[in-house]
């Protein structure tokens, strides 16, 4: 297959890239910039331009078979506008190019494949999720423009679904693992400055997602969505399936990375109530108070993800897409730790 990804430049979008390449696909990355690491492997074609110009992702479109929608505005700082042109509207421009695509060539030219890849943040209330499937997306948040934006696009993929367009929501949940510079970049380089806190202690039992499990949750979507399949039309979590308090894993990870873990505990009432400050006031803030960070420590919707339980029911994914985790968190943690002494 020939297959668009966007998004290439991420952790998982590297990812995916080297795993569609290592199996013989074609693979057209649309992305603003050259990413250096893509540029030798066989059989990878990297074409610039952003993803709200439709144009170029008509371009990057042609001749392709399916998509893997990585591409967004990620975080909890910046404006309205620009997280819905980016995840809204460039949501819309690719699943355009698919639909014309699959209108206008023959069969083995068309689009008839794509995977719109969102975050469970999209579903989130701030509420306890307790083991249960993809819930349909929330929409009519103020100030979450991250989740509010990705439920947005998510609910025009679903609708794009149809008779000759083939298209699955995954929502990888927490994803972490070597060179990843959010989850796990952010808890080290905490912990190393004396600054990690867990909300309510880190008791709130979640479950989270290794690069590598994530990737192959991509993979199995691509090869399993075609217009009429089980999972066309349908949203899925994808974690491990092994929920643990988030202190475990925050402790693991300080292991890993072989800094001290103290953290301090602040309650979630607490939380929510810092959060709520910070993100108003983070912008305004002296950058030496802010020691060069674009996004707040906390905000309030953060702080309700980090403090309440959030686990999925594995099922759905297993029995729709054939898809199974592979590397457990205890063998992910060994693997981050071996990353970290060769990258002190």
């Amino acid at each position: 297959m020939r297959i668009l990804v966007t998004g290439a430049s991420s952790l998982i979008g590297d990812g995916v890239v080297r795993a569609l390449a290592a199996r013989g696909d074609e693979v057209v990355c649309l992305q603003r910039s050259p990413v250096n690491g893509l540029a030798a492997l066989d059989g990878v074609e990297q074409q610039l331009g952003d993803i709200r110009d439709q144009a170029a992702v008509e371009r990057a479109a042609q001749g392709c078979n399916g998509i893997i929608h990585l591409a967004a505005k990620v975080g909890v700082v910046g404006e309205r506008d620009e997280f819905l042109s980016i995840n809204v509207e460039g949501t819309r421009n690719l699943l355009q190019a698919a639909t014309r695509s699959a209108e206008n060539s023959v069969a083995n030219l068309a689009i008839t494949r794509f995977v719109h890849v969102s975050s469970p943040s999209v579903a989130h209330g701030g509420e306890a999720i307790m083991g249960e499937a993809a819930t349909p997306p929330v929409t009519g948040r103020t100030r979450a423009w991250y989740a509010e934006s990705k439920a947005i696009a998510e609910s025009i993929a679903v609708e794009a679904n149809g008779p000759q367009l083939g298209v699955v929501v995954i929502r990888p949940h927490l994803v972490w693992g070597p060179g990843d510079t959010q989850l796990v970049g952010r808890i080290v380089e905490r912990a190393r400055q004396g600054r990690l806190a867990l909300v309510g202690g880190g008791r709130a039992l979640v479950d989270t997602t290794y690069i590598d499990n994530a990737v192959s949750a991509l993979m199995a979507a691509l090869d399993a969505v075609s217009p009429g399949a089980s999972c066309a039309g349908r949203a899925y979590v994808i974690a491990n399936g092994e929920p643990r308090p988030i202190r475990d894993l925050v402790a693991g990870i300080c292991a890993a990375a072989g800094v001290t873990f103290e953290p301090r505990d602040v309650p979630l009432g607490a939380a929510r109530t810092i959060g709520s400050f910070l993100e108003r006031a983070w912008p305004k803030l002296p950058n030496r108070i802010r020691r060069g960070e674009v996004e707040p420590p906390l905000t309030r919707f953060v702080a309700e993800q980090l403090g309440t339980a959030h686990w999925f029911d594995p099922r759905p994914a297993a029995l729709d897409l054939g898809w199974e985790p592979t590397v457990s968190i205890d063998d992910g943690l060994e693997r981050l730790a071996t990353w970290f002494r060769k990258n002190p």
